[in-house]
């Protein structure tokens, strides 16, 4: 069974697949609203763990109203939330038995709970999975750390193939930098560079 696996490039997504490819066959699938490159990282990353790649191509105007919510906000939370369960939804309504991500235990955003799950198996005829779901940050490193050669460093400066790089770039392109700065909090990314 084929399983869109919604792929950042970072370790979360990547351990997703991972765990998966016993019982599926995984593909990692970059969401994209065309507004940065994130499908080139994605790609890289990919290719680093020998799995099959995709992009699906998301509505710009959840982009737009994302972007609104985080200025309204003054932090990303819930544009990053509404943007999430948008890019579940689209790879939901393509070619896949399944759909999972990559979030775990301890986030706070993006998050699936129970009915939007639930929501998306039984309108779209999928199963979605969260197989980190169990697990917290601490265990993610040292899984990663043993399965995955990762590169870290600034969330302004890692190129990921991530909705976040985008939102950032419209954030820039219509509010300005300083409201980058103003709503994304100082953070570190990962980005998947290989297997182990």
């Amino acid at each position: 069974m084929r399983c869109g696996v919604l792929y950042s490039g970072g370790k979360d997504s990547t351990l997703a697949a991972l765990v998966l490819e016993p019982f599926y066959e995984p593909t990692l699938v970059t969401a994209t609203f065309g507004i940065a490159d994130v499908v080139a990282p994605g790609r890289r990353a990919a290719a680093g763990v020998d799995l099959p790649f995709e992009t699906i191509e998301l509505d710009p105007a959840v982009a737009a109203r994302a972007a609104e919510r985080m200025v309204e906000d003054g932090y990303p939370r819930n544009g990053i939330q509404q943007v999430h369960e948008h890019a579940v939804e689209t790879i939901a309504d393509n070619d896949f038995s399944a759909v999972a991500d990559g979030t775990r235990r301890d986030d706070r955003v993006p998050t699936v709970d129970r009915s939007l799950a639930q929501s998306v198996e039984d309108r779209f005829g999928v199963d979605y999975l969260a197989p980190l779901a169990g697990f917290g940050r601490a265990a993610i490193d040292d899984l990663a750390d043993r399965r995955l050669r990762v590169e870290t460093g600034p969330s302004e400066t890692i190129a990921k193939a991530d909705y976040e790089t985008e939102l950032r770039a419209l954030l820039r392109d219509e509010y300005g930098p300083e409201t980058v700065a103003d709503v994304f909090p100082k953070h570190t990314q990962s980005r998947v560079v290989g297997r182990r």
